[in-house]
């Protein structure tokens, strides 16, 4: 397929006190599926930290969430001397968004998704130092997962928190959800919310809608969002609930899985009320290379957990940045390589 990869500089990124860009980087805007402008941001590390990148991060968002989000979690892999290509996917942050109502959180097409993504990794093909890391949480990580089924083939390594590949839909059945999204969209209502549910953003609180047990992190995050109101997205609309539907159920088929053979670590929160977490477990012992840990007692947002529990992902991350980027080593003897997907447990997680 012929892609068209353009970017151009002088994308915002937004900060507040605590929580404002990391150092040498950037925001941009390119060009996704069917011309829409979707932004993108890149950082590279600090000389100090490492004299050349040890590699690329590429870092995607669940739903709702965009770049300023993760601006801890970026800095922490700048640290470790990575470059870092974040970005925000259509429809959210301050990327085009697809209905006149921002706060709609809307969605047509996997295939879209898929060909932004492509179209984000051409745009910094000759930037982003090799190798490539992925990262992804929620939606983003069923994305990444079902990029790499469909062939891409310029990754290393991927981390995928809580991957959406199957979300819990409460007391309805997944039979049920079905049958309304049908006739949602079959009745010209893919753009309406859910339930006539807008689930305003701005009327969040702690107590009642954290996804994550760390307070100051949600907090900061709310400032965040009051800052600059427009990377808010509400509640989803018919449409995107089918998306994800669709997303779950072709990223799950045995053989697509089987088809992934770089190393693919799935960091799963044990309390998570999102997505199923058995669900997580299965297709990660179905993966080509496949290993999942769990994170006892952590939300579904474990990025934005407390210390200790962002602590188990950033250990698998090192695990896998060594394995595919290993720091210089100066002994006389070379060591090898060690897989992470053969680490032994530790306390406090469960691997498989």
């Amino acid at each position: 397929m012929n892609r068209v990869a353009a970017y151009a500089a002088n994308a915002p990124l937004m900060g507040v006190p605590g929580a404002s860009p990391p150092p040498h980087g950037e925001g941009e805007w390119f060009r996704g599926a069917g011309g829409l402008r979707l932004r993108a941001a890149f950082w590279t590390p600090s000389t100090l930290v490492a004299a050349k990148p040890r590699g690329t991060v590429i870092l995607s968002p669940g739903r709702t969430e965009p770049i300023e989000k993760y601006f801890e979690l970026i800095g922490n892999l700048l640290a470790r001397g990575f470059c870092v290509l974040a970005h925000d996917w259509r429809g959210q942050g301050l990327s085009a968004r697809l209905l006149p109502d921002r706060l709609k959180g809307h969605a047509r097409a996997v295939e879209e998704f898929l060909d932004d993504y492509a179209r984000l990794l051409d745009a910094f093909e000759t930037r982003a130092p090799r190798p490539w890391i992925m990262v992804g949480h929620s939606m983003g990580g069923a994305l990444n997962l079902m990029s790499l089924q469909m062939g891409e083939s310029r990754i290393s390594g991927a981390l995928l928190s809580a991957p959406m590949l199957k979300i819990k839909t409460g007391k309805r059945s997944m039979w049920s959800v079905k049958l309304a999204v049908r006739w949602n969209l079959r009745h010209g209502k893919a753009g309406d919310y859910v339930l006539d549910d807008p689930d305003d953003p701005f009327e969040h609180s702690f107590e009642n809608d954290a996804l994550t047990s760390d307070e100051t992190r949600y907090e900061l995050w709310r400032q965040q969002l009051y800052a600059c109101p427009h990377l808010a997205v509400g509640g989803p609309t018919w449409g995107w609930l089918g998306f994800a539907i669709d997303l779950g159920e072709r990223a799950l088929k045995p053989k697509a899985l089987k088809a992934v053979k770089i190393p693919v670590a799935i960091v799963q929160p044990g309390e998570d009320d999102r997505v199923w977490k058995q669900t997580n477990r299965w297709a990660s012992k179905r993966l080509g290379r496949g290993r999942y840990v769990e994170v006892p007692g952590a939300k579904h947002e474990v990025l934005m957990e407390t210390d200790p529990m962002r602590a188990v992902f950033l250990e698998e991350f090192d695990a896998m940045a060594d394995y595919v980027s290993p720091v210089q080593d100066l002994s006389p003897t070379p060591q090898p390589k060690a897989d992470p997907l053969a680490m032994p447990e530790t306390p406090g997680q469960q691997a498989s």
